[in-house]
């Protein structure tokens, strides 16, 4: 399997300037040993579509409303994102989850209408460090992973991405270990083969956790690791590269 790279979660992070820098730098850089998606906040979202015209790195939402439509002042439908030429979205972001207190039948609430407007959804699941301490990890990953594979069809799962998060190595400098991260992603790999092997094998299963440079060969050569949800050194396009060519 190909490995794929998400240089997303951007956050609330950029300028038009940077935009333009970190995205002419990687079309420059291509063609990319990896598939490439890139995540920027929705006021660059134009901007980044036109600069990416012509490569072959997507474009994708950093989240999506549960909504078609309406009175939900601040919200970005599916629709929209489509719209403006995004065909990717990420839905489950660990700050999501904490700081809007984002619900597991939101998530798949949100997956829908995503699905419904033709995009590749990357929903992201992870455990707080508290969490991991007690020995939860798998229980609470288990969770945030069962109503994905129990409420869509498997066609719909054609469309979808699994991004591990440890909640605890995310802007903190820690990372998972590659053990770790591994036995966190065969145990979701495990948890889609209960349903489907099939989807099990096609399924990607990103790492997003302080991923550099520096970690990235060794984390990418796990068996179970299909590639990186990149944040912070997303923003730099040396160490993004770096990353990709690991």
């Amino acid at each position: 399997m190909r490995k794929t790279l998400v240089a997303g979660n951007w956050k609330m992070n950029a300028s038009q300037q940077q935009t333009q820098a970190l995205l002419s730098a990687l079309t420059e850089a291509a063609p990319l040993p990896c598939d490439v998606a890139v995540f920027p906040p929705s006021p660059y979202l134009i901007q980044a579509r036109d600069l990416l015209s012509g490569s072959t790195i997507a474009l994708g939402g950093q989240d999506c409303s549960a909504a078609e439509s309406g009175a939900f002042t601040g919200d970005i439908s599916s629709a929209m994102l489509a719209d403006v030429g995004a065909t990717m979205v990420l839905v489950g972001h660990s700050e999501r989850r904490t700081l809007n207190h984002e619900t597991d039948q939101l998530v798949i609430e949100k997956t829908r209408q995503a699905l419904k407007h033709g995009l590749t959804v990357v929903v992201c699941v992870g455990e707080t460090l508290a969490e991991r301490q007690a020995g939860h990890e798998e229980k609470v990953v288990g969770t945030q992973c069962a109503a994905i594979i129990a409420e869509l069809s498997d066609s719909e799962w054609q469309n979808i991405i699994i991004a591990y998060e440890p909640v605890w190595a995310i802007g903190t400098g820690e990372t998972a270990s590659p053990a770790q991260a591994q036995a966190m992603h065969s145990y979701i790999r495990q948890l889609i083969a209960a349903r489907s092997v099939e989807l099990a094998d096609t399924t990607r299963i990103l790492y997003g956790g302080s991923v550099k440079g520096a970690n990235a060969s060794e984390l990418f050569a796990q068996p179970d690791i299909d590639g990186g949800l990149v944040g912070g050194a997303s923003l730099d396009a040396v160490e993004f590269l770096s990353i990709c060519r690991a």
